[in-house]
């Protein structure tokens, strides 16, 4: 299949076979959550008919390729391979353009299907491919099997207080149901703070022994912290380790100088990585 072919592939099918949710409609703008980050308001824009798509979050944006090169990390030669390996499985056609158009005037829904223990290969090279230590993920995770717009998908599972889930794979990062935050109560009086669950299990794979040691939040996403005030309250101290990004600068600064000495910022674990998981596969890497 030539490049031409694959670059007139409508972007909105390709989202909505990778598993990323509609959020909603303005003509021909089909808006989604950002699969590069989280966040509470959608702010990712696939023009339908001109087949681009602009992120306002990050100020970018481009075609099929400059989509998968983003969210794969990879070159034009690697995206140019995986869309045509992937052509067939897909069944990127056309023709799905004027269905897709049907489909996004209606109400979207989802089903879960099934939630089990992990033991799917695909998601646990996956896991593996991003360090982490596999029991703690078997501890923590679980596969769910789940169907949008009668279409079936899988991913790990990782559960929020509010029994929803946050779902990953090795392209897909969304939420089932309503964003909250995940709690880890162990009866300790110290609490630590990630962003993603990625991050919480790289701390466990890196310092397995502090598992039990201290209380855990997972925001899941950084709006949450709007929410934690009186969680807060109940702890003598407060580890954050959030981004290396403006985002969670910004976060940190403010908490520290709300909560003054009750909160520490502990990103120095990981001053040249933009989150724990960054740091472990790269302390991964150099023992390679």
């Amino acid at each position: 299949m030539d490049i031409q072919t694959i670059k007139k592939t409508s972007i909105v099918t390709l989202m909505n076979k990778l598993g990323f949710c509609i959020i909603r409609t303005n003509n021909s703008d089909v808006w989604y959550k950002s699969p590069f980050r989280n966040e509470k308001t959608a702010s990712f824009k696939v023009d339908m008919n001109k087949n681009i798509w602009f992120d306002f979050g990050l100020g970018c944006g481009g075609n099929i390729f400059d989509f998968i090169m983003r969210i794969k990390e990879c070159s034009f030669t690697e995206a140019l391979q995986f869309l045509r390996s992937e052509f067939d499985s897909f069944s990127f056609h056309q023709s799905e353009q004027n269905s897709v158009s049907r489909q996004i005037n209606n109400s979207k829904t989802y089903s879960i299907t099934k939630v089990q223990p992990l033991q799917n290969t695909i998601l646990i090279d996956y896991l593996k491919s991003r360090c982490l230590n596999i029991s703690f993920c078997e501890k923590y995770l679980c596969e769910v099997y789940y169907q949008i717009n009668d279409k079936k998908y899988f991913g790990v599972g990782f559960k929020n207080d509010l029994e929803t889930w946050e779902i990953r794979n090795k392209y897909v990062k969304m939420c089932l149901g309503k964003k909250w935050f995940s709690h880890i109560k162990n009866q300790t009086d110290h609490l630590i703070v990630f962003e993603s669950w990625s991050d919480f299990i790289s701390w466990l794979t890196l310092y397995p022994e502090m598992e039990k040691s201290h209380d855990y939040i997972i925001l899941n996403s950084l709006a949450m912290l709007t929410k934690l005030d009186a969680i807060f309250e109940s702890y003598s101290e407060i580890m954050f380790a959030l981004d290396n990004d403006e985002a969670g600068s910004k976060a940190t600064k403010f908490y520290i100088e709300k909560w003054q000495n009750s909160l520490i910022d502990i990103r120095f674990i990981y001053p040249n990585s933009k989150d724990l998981n960054e740091h472990l596969i790269s302390q991964r890497n150099l023992k390679v």
